[in-house]
């Protein structure tokens, strides 16, 4: 079973930045992505890479604030998130599907694992 571990959240001043790391268990050819879910709310789409880099997506509302990328060599995604809102609070997720395709996928129901999520709270 593979598994999805994410690190890197916690408790942030509106304007700052942090970064998130999600570590597979195993090197596959996964695509990959965030999903975010505040409380009260459903589960909602923030960033997706596709398995070689070359096709990234963003959920509007992060766009130019946060950027995904990943270090196939480590197994590893990566958010890096700037100028956080406090409207950025939530739990963050790491997802993966396996892919023979290099696109980005937003659609929750096309991933096959998820992570344990990492809490985000940016304080205004």
């Amino acid at each position: 079973q593979v598994q999805l571990v994410e690190s890197g959240g916690g408790l942030v001043q509106a304007g700052g930045s942090l970064r998130l790391s999600c570590v597979a268990s195993e090197r596959r050819r996964f695509g990959m992505g965030w999903f975010r879910q505040a409380p009260g709310k459903e589960r909602e789409f923030v960033a997706a890479i596709s398995w070689r880099g070359g096709s990234t997506r963003y959920t509007d509302s992060v766009k130019g604030r946060f950027t995904i990328s990943r270090d196939n060599a480590k197994n590893t995604v990566y958010l890096q998130m700037n100028s956080l809102k406090p409207e950025d609070t939530a739990v963050y997720y790491c997802a993966a599907h396996l892919t023979y395709s290099d696109l980005a996928r937003a659609a929750p129901g096309e991933y096959d694992y998820w992570g344990q999520g990492t809490q985000v709270t940016v304080s205004s």
